[in-house]
């Protein structure tokens, strides 16, 4: 049986991968770490731990102790770190805080896993390994900062970061390759693109319009909207990791990405345009609404739900223009591929978020209330 510590994986993408690979695998233990800050939720994962072969503990990942311990009682065979304040609004905001979790952090966890994982001196004086054993970082496309009109980024295109989470993000890889370098330590590591779908917490693009929608808010866009995003839904970026941490070669980078381009601006239109039509298809939907308008028949009318909701902000400091991913590497090399076209993937994603509001209304409840207003106003 196989154990991992999946670090962050009360939040989107980690929680994902864990109910992914719980439900691929039946020879897997998992042991999640996370610190349950304002965008991780227990409730994301409750009913995914039952204590025989999925383990929550409450803790962080910059706490020596606390991560010395669990490699001591679990004898991990993996760590996927998605552990990461991850906005980058926020990382504007309070830089410190970024620096702290992505760079700190992922240097503690390298070194919880070189200490536990060292079985002994090679020769030449490098650390020998537990057999087996892989620590993979969850990184971004964010690390390569902007791209033009054309082009892409590989694996081989220079770091360039824009943001102070960009910039966090992109320390945390350099240390990852630095353990690589210096100690031989078996590690990968994955950059994607956008992730939708499921859990994603509603201050990211997609599941904050469906949300603004369902309470008659305001939709912003910052600048023009033309800002360009490779979007990949979330389970088909589950699968590049696992593929990545079972099968992938150590001390390699592989990009992750979905082959769908699209301006912010299409983006929002495409998502009001979806709900405007599952709505319009389903009278449960509709019940959602909390601006509940009445049309001549007394039923509730949606045809306030067009692009008429959408407001230009002012656009984001340091904003990256583009980012497109090429997966040539992980296709070829491991038969990776996106599946999840986005014009299916959107339609799950808003369904799911239509059906499971009491999610919503829980992550939004703490520590999430009052920032959308500070952010955007009412």
């Amino acid at each position: 049986m196989k154990t991992y510590l999946v670090t962050g994986a009360a939040g989107f993408i980690g929680a994902n991968y864990v109910k992914y690979i719980l439900a691929k695998y039946s020879d897997v233990k998992v042991v999640i770490l996370d610190a349950l800050t304002y965008a991780g939720n227990l409730g994301t994962i409750a009913k995914d731990i039952d204590n025989e072969r999925c383990f929550f503990i409450k803790g962080d990942i910059c706490n020596r102790d606390v991560v010395d311990g669990l490699f001591a009682e679990y004898r991990f065979d993996y760590v996927v770190n998605f552990a990461a304040e991850s906005h980058v609004d926020r990382s504007i905001e309070n830089p410190q805080l970024f620096l702290i979790t992505n760079i700190l952090g992922t240097q503690n966890l390298l070194d919880c896993a070189r200490r536990a994982w060292v079985m002994g001196k090679d020769e030449q004086g490098y650390p020998t390994w537990r057999r087996g054993v892989r620590y993979h970082q969850v990184s971004t496309d964010e690390v390569y900062g902007s791209l033009g009109a054309e082009g892409y980024f590989t694996e081989t295109t220079p770091l360039c970061p824009h943001s102070p989470y960009s910039a966090s993000k992109t320390s945390a890889d350099m240390f990852v390759m630095a353990y690589r370098d210096t100690y031989k330590m078996p590690v990968t590591i994955t950059r994607c693109s956008n992730n939708y779908g499921p859990y994603h917490f509603p201050e990211k693009l997609i599941p904050l319009i469906i949300k603004n929608i369902l309470e008659g808010k305001r939709l912003p866009v910052y600048g023009d909207g033309s800002n360009v995003r490779d979007w990949l839904y979330v389970e088909d970026h589950c699968k590049a990791i696992d593929l990545v941490v079972r099968e992938g070669k150590e001390g390699e980078v592989y990009n992750v990405g979905g082959h769908n381009e699209k301006t912010n601006l299409e983006i929002v239109k495409l998502t009001i345009a979806t709900i405007h039509r599952l709505m319009a298809d389903n009278s449960e939907y509709r019940k959602i609404l909390k601006k509940k308008v009445k049309d001549a028949n007394g039923e509730i009318s949606i045809d306030w739900i067009n692009e008429d909701l959408i407001t230009f902000v002012k656009d984001r400091l340091g904003h990256d223009q583009r980012y497109a991913i090429d997966p040539t590497k992980i296709t070829n090399a491991l038969g990776w591929r996106p599946e999840t076209k986005f014009e299916v993937g959107i339609v799950k994603t808003i369904e799911w978020y239509l059906e499971n509001q009491a999610w919503v209304e829980e992550v939004t409840s703490g520590d999430y209330q009052g920032y959308y207003e500070k952010m955007y106003g009412k």
